[in-house]
């Protein structure tokens, strides 16, 4: 058992795979044993999901530095961002990068839109040619980090997916047209939660193509006939939620919102950069790190961690430490 930033993990020494499935606190896996339990007894009811819906959707427009009316929720990433591919023009050109994660460009390919793949760094200069861009804040295969300074300075309309970066990552993305993130990575939450912003302008071009009785005004007297009537806000693109996984990310996220993430952000980076250091290779800034090595000696170590793009992909987040450090080290 680790203990991190007030919290306690059970997570071997060597886990460093949390760029693909975040460890949780065991508090908050304690509260979806609760939920579990409650609904194998028949003690459980629907709208008690209500509270940790609202909870985690506040915390996560904290987490991006969004207003909560501006927040939507949903399962994943690419269910989401369906509903900004459906009311993009036909015709549109869609800028992203090479190694983009395909969650977020399948959507609009899927579509037919035309879809232009640059270096990530070519994007800033690329985007205003474009009537729209979709990337990641932080890369997936490689953990490299946007230019959102730059991007934001374009003026294009912008789709950031920040699944890679919330939760050790200080942002503030309140200028993006849209943001989108699932929360089974850093945001250490079971799979089925995930979160979009929008932004007021863009409203008007997102369409609730899952439309549902979770997004009426007041869901609860909107389960039966019609006519249409969605909540005023982005309550309006809400999916029906994942229960058990709500429940998980309100206490997950709750925590994480009320942490300092600069301190986060040095104690991951500081953990990263200090194994590149340590290799004799430049610091990247990054809380993920992308190796040329094989993962077999790691994993024969006891390192969790992923083959992406060819190399191994190492992920450090607060419950890591300098021990993890030194067994990727003697792994090498």
């Amino acid at each position: 058992m680790r203990a991190a930033f007030g919290e306690h993990f059970d997570v071997p020494t060597g886990y460093l795979n949390t760029a693909s499935i975040g460890i949780p606190p065991a508090r908050v896996a304690d509260a979806v044993d609760t939920a579990v339990r409650r609904w194998r007894t028949g003690l459980a009811a629907p709208p008690e999901f209500d509270e940790p819906v609202a909870a985690a959707r506040a915390a996560w427009a904290r987490l991006v530095g969004v207003d909560t009316g501006r927040v939507a929720v949903g399962a994943t990433v690419a269910q989401l961002v369906a509903q900004v591919v459906a009311g993009v023009p036909d015709g549109a050109r869609v800028l992203t990068a090479r190694t983009e994660f395909t969650s977020l460009t399948f959507p609009f390919a899927a579509r037919g839109l035309e879809v232009v793949e640059v270096e990530l760094d070519e994007l800033v200069d690329r985007a205003p040619d474009f009537d729209l861009v979709a990337v990641s804040v932080v890369q997936s295969s490689d953990g490299r980090v946007v230019d959102l300074d730059g991007l934001r300075a374009t003026g294009a309309k912008v789709l950031l997916d920040a699944t890679q970066a919330v939760g050790w990552l200080p942002l503030r993305l309140d200028w993006a047209d849209w943001v989108v993130c699932a929360g089974y990575k850093w945001l250490m939450c079971p799979r089925g939660a995930a979160w979009l912003a929008v932004h007021p302008r863009a409203v008007g071009s997102t369409r609730p193509v899952a439309a549902n009785w979770y997004a009426g005004q007041d869901r609860w007297q909107s389960i039966y006939g019609l006519p249409l009537r969605q909540a005023a806000d982005a309550r309006a693109f809400d999916l029906s939620p994942v229960w058990f996984s709500q429940v998980a990310a309100a206490e997950s996220l709750t925590w994480l919102a009320g942490l300092d993430l600069a301190e986060v952000r040095a104690h991951c980076v500081g953990l990263a950069d200090g194994l590149l250091a340590r290799m004799g290779l430049a610091p990247r800034g990054s809380a993920i790190v992308s190796l040329e090595v094989p993962t077999e000696p790691l994993a024969a170590a006891g390192i969790r961690c992923s083959s992406r793009a060819g190399r191994s992909r190492l992920a450090f987040h607060l419950y890591n430490t300098a021990e993890d450090v030194e067994a990727v080290l003697g792994a090498l």
